[in-house]
C-alpha cells in the first residue's frame, strides 16, 4: 500500500475507531450508566422538541390563515405580522388542551357511571347464575352445598376497588418519598419541556437558519445537501402522518357517533370519542375502542353489543378502503407489511409512543433505501 497522506489518515482513523470500540466494550456498564445520565439531562429537551413539532402543525395552519387577513394601512399590517406568531401559538395550545379536556370530560364521568351500572347488573345477575348452577349440578350434593354457601357481594367488592383507586392508592403513595420524587421530577420535566417547546416555536426560523449554518460549517457541500434533504423528507413525512392520522381518527369517531345515534345504541358519544382517541394508535387502536365499547354495551343489552361489533366491522371496512387512502393518502408511503413491522417494533421498544413514531420513521428509511437502490441500479445501467 502506498503510504501517502490520505492512506495514513484512513489507517489512523481505523485504529482510533478500534481503540474507542474496545474501550467501550471493556467498560460497557460504566459507559451505559454515563449514557443514561446524559439521557436524563437531555430528556426534557427531547420531549420539548416533540411537543414543539406537534404544536407547530396547527400553529403553521393558523399562521397561514391569519396572514390572509387584509389590512388597510402599513402600520396595521406591521401590527398584524407582529401578532401572528403569539396569537397562533396561544390558539394552538388552547386547541390541544381543549381536545384533551373534551376526552377527559366525556370519557371519565361516563366510565364512572358505567362501573356503577356494571356493579348493579352483576348484583342482580349473580343470584340468577347461582340458581342456574344449583339446577345444573343438582345431582352433585357437594357442589350444590358449595354454591349455596357462596356469599359474593359484588357491589361491596367493586366499591372497595373504587375506594382504593381514588383514595387508598393515593394515600399510600403520598407517604412514599419515591412517589413524591417521581411526581416532582415529572412536573419539572414537563415544565422545562414546555418552556423549551415555546422557545423553539417562537424562534423556529432563527433556529433553522443557525442549524443550517452549523451544518454547512462542519460538512462538505454534498453531505450538507443530503442532510437537509433527509431533514426535509422527515419533517414532511411526520407532519403529514400526524395530520392525516388525527383527521382520520376524528372522521371515524364521528361516523360511530352518528351511526350509533341513528340505531339508538347506548353510549354513542362515549364510544365515538373513545374510538376517535384510540384510533390515533395505528392498526390496533380502533380495536381497543371496539372492545371497550362492546363491553359497555354488553352490560346494557347483549344483542346490541353483537350489533355494535357488526357495525364496527362494517365501518372499519369503509374507513380502511375509502377514507384512510384519501385522508392519509400516500403520506406514509409504506406497504402494509412494513406498517405492521413498524408498529410491532415500535410497540416493543417504546410502547404506544413507539407505534406512533416508528411508522413515519420507517417510511423515511424506506424512502431513503428506495432512492439508494434506484441510484445503484441506474449506475449499473440495469
Amino acid at each position: 500500500m502506498d503510504l501517502n497522506k490520505n492512506n495514513v489518515k484512513k489507517i489512523l482513523g481505523i485504529i482510533t475507531f478500534t481503540l474507542v470500540l474496545m474501550a467501550v466494550l471493556l467498560n460497557f456498564k460504566a459507559v451505559g450508566n454515563y449514557l443514561m445520565f446524559l439521557w436524563g439531562i437531555v430528556f426534557p429537551f427531547v420531549v420539548g422538541g416533540a411537543i414543539a413539532f406537534i404544536l407547530n402543525i396547527p400553529m403553521s395552519a393558523i399562521e397561514k390563515q391569519l396572514r390572509k387577513i387584509k389590512v388597510k394601512t402599513p402600520k396595521a399590517e406591521k401590527i398584524r405580522n407582529r401578532m401572528i406568531r403569539p396569537v397562533s401559538m396561544v390558539l394552538s395550545i388552547l386547541l390541544v388542551f381543549l381536545i384533551i379536556g373534551i376526552v377527559i370530560g366525556v370519557v371519565v364521568p361516563q366510565l364512572g357511571q358505567t362501573i356503577n351500572t356494571i356493579g348493579e347488573s352483576m348484583s342482580n345477575s349473580l343470584p340468577k347464575i347461582q340458581k342456574w348452577l344449583e339446577q345444573t349440578f343438582q345431582d352433585q350434593e357437594e357442589i350444590v352445598d358449595y354454591i349455596r354457601n357462596l356469599d359474593f357481594d359484588w357491589q361491596n367488592w367493586l366499591n372497595s376497588i373504587k375506594d382504593f383507586a381514588w383514595s387508598g392508592a393515593g394515600s399510600v403513595l403520598s407517604y412514599t418519598m419515591f412517589a413524591t420524587r417521581m411526581v416532582v421530577n415529572g412536573v419539572i420535566t414537563f415544565f422545562i419541556a414546555f418552556i423549551f417547546a415555546l422557545y423553539i416555536l417562537s424562534q423556529k426560523e432563527n433556529l433553522g437558519r443557525q442549524s443550517k449554518k452549523l451544518i454547512t460549517a462542519l460538512f462538505p457541500k454534498k453531505i450538507v445537501e443530503k442532510i437537509l434533504s433527509v431533514c426535509s423528507l422527515s419533517y414532511k413525512t411526520f407532519s403529514k402522518f400526524i395530520t392525516g392520522q388525527c383527521l382520520e381518527a376524528m372522521i371515524l369517531g364521528a361516523m360511530f357517533f352518528i351511526c350509533m345515534t341513528i340505531f339508538r345504541l347506548p353510549y354513542a358519544l362515549l364510544v365515538g370519542v373513545l374510538i376517535a382517541f384510540t384510533a390515533l394508535i395505528p392498526i390496533v387502536g380502533a380495536f381497543i375502542g371496539c372492545f371497550v365499547g362492546a363491553l359497555l354495551i354488553l352490560m346494557v343489552n347483549p344483542m346490541q353489543a353483537v350489533f355494535f361489533v357488526i357495525l364496527f366491522l362494517i365501518l372499519q371496512q369503509v374507513e380502511g378502503n375509502l377514507i384512510y387512502p384519501h385522508v392519509v393518502g400516500n403520506s406514509v408511503g409504506l406497504p402494509s407489511i412494513w406498517v405492521l413491522f413498524a408498529v410491532t417494533i415500535g410497540s416493543k421498544l417504546m410502547g404506544i409512543v413507539g407505534m406512533l413514531i416508528f411508522i413515519p420513521l420507517t417510511s423515511v428509511l424506506y424512502s431513503l433505501l428506495r432512492e439508494w437502490v434506484n441510484h445503484r441500479i441506474s449506475v449499473k445501467k440495469v
